[in-house]
Protein backbone atom coordinates (compact mmCIF):
# COMPACT_ATOMS: atom_id res chain seq x y z
CA UNK A 1 0.00 0.00 0.00
CA UNK A 2 1.39 3.59 -0.66
CA UNK A 3 1.07 6.48 1.91
CA UNK A 4 -1.69 8.10 -0.19
CA UNK A 5 -5.28 7.31 -1.61
CA UNK A 6 -4.99 5.60 -5.07
CA UNK A 7 -7.32 3.96 -7.25
CA UNK A 8 -7.39 0.39 -8.43
CA UNK A 9 -8.38 -1.13 -11.25
CA UNK A 10 -11.46 -2.47 -9.71
CA UNK A 11 -12.34 1.54 -8.54
CA UNK A 12 -11.56 0.18 -5.06
CA UNK A 13 -10.43 3.25 -2.89
CA UNK A 14 -7.63 2.82 -1.30
CA UNK A 15 -5.75 4.79 1.49
CA UNK A 16 -2.97 4.68 3.57
CA UNK A 17 -2.48 1.37 5.63
CA UNK A 18 -3.87 1.74 9.61
CA UNK A 19 -2.16 1.63 12.37
CA UNK A 20 -1.01 -2.25 13.82
CA UNK A 21 -3.01 -3.75 15.75
CA UNK A 22 -1.34 -5.20 18.88
CA UNK A 23 -2.45 -8.18 20.84
CA UNK A 24 -2.99 -8.52 24.71
CA UNK A 25 0.91 -9.04 25.50
CA UNK A 26 2.43 -6.19 23.22
CA UNK A 27 -0.17 -4.14 25.42
CA UNK A 28 1.02 -5.41 28.50
CA UNK A 29 4.52 -4.67 27.43
CA UNK A 30 3.76 -1.29 26.60
CA UNK A 31 1.96 -0.32 29.63
CA UNK A 32 5.11 -1.61 31.90
CA UNK A 33 7.35 0.64 29.54
CA UNK A 34 5.10 3.40 30.21
CA UNK A 35 4.83 2.79 34.12
CA UNK A 36 8.58 3.00 33.84
CA UNK A 37 8.61 6.27 31.90
CA UNK A 38 6.48 7.77 34.43
CA UNK A 39 8.89 6.60 37.29
CA UNK A 40 11.91 8.48 35.38
CA UNK A 41 9.36 11.83 35.75
CA UNK A 42 8.52 11.13 39.24
CA UNK A 43 12.08 11.10 40.42
CA UNK A 44 12.98 14.37 38.23
CA UNK A 45 10.09 16.02 39.69
CA UNK A 46 10.95 15.28 43.39
CA UNK A 47 14.67 16.54 42.74
CA UNK A 48 13.56 19.60 40.67
CA UNK A 49 11.21 20.59 43.64
CA UNK A 50 13.94 19.91 46.53
CA UNK A 51 16.45 22.01 44.20
CA UNK A 52 14.02 24.77 43.43
CA UNK A 53 11.99 25.00 46.99
CA UNK A 54 15.84 24.62 48.62
CA UNK A 55 17.12 27.65 46.33
CA UNK A 56 14.81 30.50 46.13
CA UNK A 57 12.77 29.73 49.58
CA UNK A 58 15.27 28.49 51.19
CA UNK A 59 12.93 25.51 52.27
CA UNK A 60 13.17 21.60 52.69
CA UNK A 61 10.64 19.49 51.90
CA UNK A 62 10.45 16.95 54.97
CA UNK A 63 12.05 13.48 53.81
CA UNK A 64 12.42 14.39 50.19
CA UNK A 65 16.09 12.82 50.51
CA UNK A 66 14.21 9.47 51.76
CA UNK A 67 11.84 9.39 49.02
CA UNK A 68 14.27 10.19 46.27
CA UNK A 69 16.11 7.42 47.31
CA UNK A 70 13.04 4.83 47.58
CA UNK A 71 11.66 6.77 44.27
CA UNK A 72 15.24 5.57 42.54
CA UNK A 73 15.26 1.77 43.69
CA UNK A 74 11.42 1.83 42.29
CA UNK A 75 12.86 3.17 38.92
CA UNK A 76 15.63 0.98 39.19
CA UNK A 77 13.36 -2.19 39.21
CA UNK A 78 10.48 -1.26 37.15
CA UNK A 79 13.67 0.19 34.47
CA UNK A 80 15.28 -3.20 34.82
CA UNK A 81 11.61 -4.56 33.43
CA UNK A 82 11.25 -2.31 30.54
CA UNK A 83 14.83 -2.98 29.40
CA UNK A 84 14.57 -6.90 29.74
CA UNK A 85 12.28 -7.70 27.16
CA UNK A 86 13.15 -5.47 23.99
CA UNK A 87 17.00 -6.86 25.50
CA UNK A 88 18.02 -3.34 25.19
CA UNK A 89 20.51 -3.81 28.21
CA UNK A 90 24.12 -3.69 27.74
CA UNK A 91 25.46 -7.10 26.32
CA UNK A 92 28.71 -8.50 25.56
CA UNK A 93 28.46 -9.37 22.40
CA UNK A 94 32.11 -11.11 21.30
CA UNK A 95 30.97 -14.46 20.75
CA UNK A 96 27.63 -14.14 19.89
CA UNK A 97 28.34 -12.20 16.59
CA UNK A 98 30.89 -14.54 15.72
CA UNK A 99 28.70 -17.34 15.30
CA UNK A 100 25.67 -18.61 13.14
CA UNK A 101 22.36 -17.70 13.15
CA UNK A 102 21.28 -20.85 14.92
CA UNK A 103 24.10 -20.75 17.38
CA UNK A 104 23.14 -16.84 18.52
CA UNK A 105 19.53 -18.20 18.77
CA UNK A 106 21.11 -20.68 21.36
CA UNK A 107 23.47 -18.39 23.07
CA UNK A 108 20.25 -16.06 23.32
CA UNK A 109 17.76 -18.30 24.70
CA UNK A 110 20.15 -19.45 27.31
CA UNK A 111 20.96 -15.87 28.35
CA UNK A 112 17.13 -15.38 28.74
CA UNK A 113 17.05 -18.39 30.87
CA UNK A 114 20.12 -17.43 33.22
CA UNK A 115 18.26 -14.22 33.18
CA UNK A 116 14.98 -15.08 33.99
CA UNK A 117 16.70 -17.19 37.09
CA UNK A 118 18.72 -14.44 38.87
CA UNK A 119 15.57 -12.03 38.76
CA UNK A 120 13.21 -14.47 39.94
CA UNK A 121 15.60 -15.27 42.97
CA UNK A 122 16.37 -11.32 43.36
CA UNK A 123 12.00 -10.96 43.36
CA UNK A 124 12.17 -13.87 46.07
CA UNK A 125 14.47 -11.70 48.39
CA UNK A 126 12.78 -8.31 47.54
CA UNK A 127 9.44 -9.63 48.29
CA UNK A 128 11.29 -10.52 51.73
CA UNK A 129 12.25 -7.34 52.38
CA UNK A 130 8.67 -6.04 51.98
CA UNK A 131 7.43 -8.15 54.34
CA UNK A 132 9.92 -7.76 57.27
CA UNK A 133 10.29 -4.12 56.46
CA UNK A 134 6.23 -4.26 56.81
CA UNK A 135 6.81 -6.44 60.42
CA UNK A 136 9.56 -4.30 62.18
CA UNK A 137 7.53 -1.06 61.16
CA UNK A 138 10.33 1.22 59.50
CA UNK A 139 9.47 4.70 59.08
CA UNK A 140 10.88 7.75 57.26
CA UNK A 141 13.03 9.96 59.79
CA UNK A 142 10.83 13.05 59.80
CA UNK A 143 7.35 12.25 58.07
CA UNK A 144 7.09 9.17 60.22
CA UNK A 145 5.70 7.32 57.11
CA UNK A 146 6.19 3.64 56.41
CA UNK A 147 8.68 2.46 53.95
CA UNK A 148 7.29 -0.59 53.05
CA UNK A 149 5.09 1.34 50.27
CA UNK A 150 8.16 1.96 48.44
CA UNK A 151 9.49 -1.56 48.70
CA UNK A 152 6.73 -2.98 47.46
CA UNK A 153 6.41 -1.27 44.24
CA UNK A 154 10.04 -1.92 43.59
CA UNK A 155 8.68 -5.71 44.10
CA UNK A 156 6.19 -5.11 41.89
CA UNK A 157 8.49 -3.77 39.30
CA UNK A 158 10.98 -7.04 39.93
CA UNK A 159 7.37 -9.25 39.53
CA UNK A 160 7.26 -7.66 36.02
CA UNK A 161 10.47 -7.64 34.82
CA UNK A 162 10.17 -11.49 35.73
CA UNK A 163 6.87 -11.90 33.72
CA UNK A 164 8.39 -9.72 30.60
CA UNK A 165 11.42 -12.41 30.90
CA UNK A 166 9.52 -15.41 30.75
CA UNK A 167 7.44 -13.90 27.80
CA UNK A 168 10.74 -13.08 26.22
CA UNK A 169 11.65 -16.68 26.68
CA UNK A 170 8.55 -17.96 25.42
CA UNK A 171 8.31 -16.13 22.31
CA UNK A 172 12.07 -16.40 22.01
CA UNK A 173 11.46 -20.29 21.69
CA UNK A 174 8.18 -20.92 20.30
CA UNK A 175 7.59 -17.85 18.57
CA UNK A 176 10.44 -15.85 17.31
CA UNK A 177 8.15 -14.10 15.19
CA UNK A 178 7.09 -12.11 17.49
CA UNK A 179 10.00 -10.18 18.49
CA UNK A 180 10.91 -6.97 18.23
CA UNK A 181 11.35 -6.22 14.46
CA UNK A 182 9.13 -9.18 13.23
CA UNK A 183 11.96 -11.75 12.72
CA UNK A 184 14.07 -13.32 15.10
CA UNK A 185 17.44 -11.99 13.99
CA UNK A 186 18.28 -9.65 16.88
CA UNK A 187 20.61 -6.68 16.15
CA UNK A 188 23.09 -6.41 19.52
CA UNK A 189 23.24 -2.83 21.36
CA UNK A 190 26.44 -1.09 20.35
Amino acid sequence: MTASSEVTQQGVITGPPGPVRKNFMDRFIDSIEWVAAFFVGVVALNTFTAVFMRKFFAVTIPDYYNFGQFLLGILIFWGIAATSYRGTHITVDLVWSNVGPRLQRFIDVFATLVLLFVVTVQTYTLYDKVATTRIDNVLTFEMHLPVWPFFALAWAGDVSAVLLIAIRTYRLVFHPEEMEGGSYRMKPVE
